[in-house]
């Protein structure tokens, strides 16, 4: 599988990463050959959060072998320094390893998470001295809105990487370029999220694949497009959909990366005209 630089710090990963909510509510076995599978492919980049139920229970034991040639993503949603403290050392604890690579605060998307994260006795005092303490080597942050993102950039030079959904049927509507740009500008790394989104399940009942929250292109040709115009955008990798039964079909996607065209991204058009996109948010 095909590997990137992450902006500035030097590290290369694959160009895909495994979400953690694949694994999340699985037997451990299970977990195990999953993870298995993706060292096997090339996966080395691997992104999880506390608030995936037990993904970081299932995670730890499954890397433990491969620790020492994966790169490790983590994130917190605790704002405050004392509690991201304690959430660290519990991740620390659950991954079964002494540092983790990039350490994210997880959806900062509000002025309000911005002013909490990086004001007196916010998280980022944690995260400052755990990176001078070598349990996290860089630090970066998720977003959803493109004003949390742009606010969340412009008032902290520390960043490595912002991790931010990068698909075609929100940046059709105009959703992302400006986040990608302001990041490259900074010097800030860009990783990618909800590469083969297609649009909004139209209700929460019988959902083909019960761990996305959104509908994907599952069809094979579609998905490739999609996920093909996501990391042909100015990004370092992109990470999977959550439902592990669309995990196969994104290794072999990852296998065969290569830049799209200007008349695939002209059947882009076509084919996803009408569509509701994820982002933003309305209501």
């Amino acid at each position: 599988m095909k590997r990137r630089v992450l902006g500035n710090t030097g590290e290369e990963i694959s160009i895909l990463g495994l979400g953690g909510i694949v694994i999340n509510n699985m037997p451990q076995e299970e977990s195990n050959r999953i993870v298995s599978e993706a060292v096997d492919r090339g996966v080395t980049y691997f992104d999880v959060a506390p608030d995936y139920d037990d993904a970081q229970e299932r995670l730890g034991p499954a890397l433990e072998p491969y620790r020492e040639k994966v790169f490790l993503a983590c994130k917190t949603e605790r704002w405050d320094a004392e509690g991201c403290a304690r959430e660290l050392e519990e991740s620390l604890r659950l991954l079964r390893t002494d540092r983790i690579d990039l350490y994210q605060f997880h959806g900062l998307c509000s002025h309000e998470d911005v002013e909490e994260v990086l004001g007196p006795g916010g998280a980022i005092e944690t995260f400052e001295a755990a990176r001078r303490d070598g349990k996290v080597r860089y630090l970066g942050f998720s977003s959803h809105t493109v004003e949390g993102a742009q606010e969340a950039l412009a008032r902290y030079e520390g960043w490595n990487s912002i991790l931010f959904p990068v698909n075609f049927v929100c940046w059709r509507d105009g959703f992302g370029p400006q986040v990608v740009e302001d990041a490259r500008n900074r010097g800030v790394a860009r990783l990618a999220l909800k590469s083969i989104a297609r649009t909004k399940w139209p209700g929460r009942e019988n959902r083909k694949y019960p761990k996305c929250w959104y509908e994907p292109f599952d069809d094979r040709d579609q998905a490739a497009l999609a996920f093909r115009f996501t990391l042909s955008q100015d990004v370092t990798a992109a990470v999977t959909p959550g439902d592990p039964a669309l995990f196969p079909m994104m290794l072999d996607l990852a296998d065969d990366f290569h830049p799209i065209t200007a008349e695939e991204t002209a059947r882009l058009h076509q084919m996803t005209k009408g569509l509701t996109p994820v982002f933003p948010e309305k209501g």
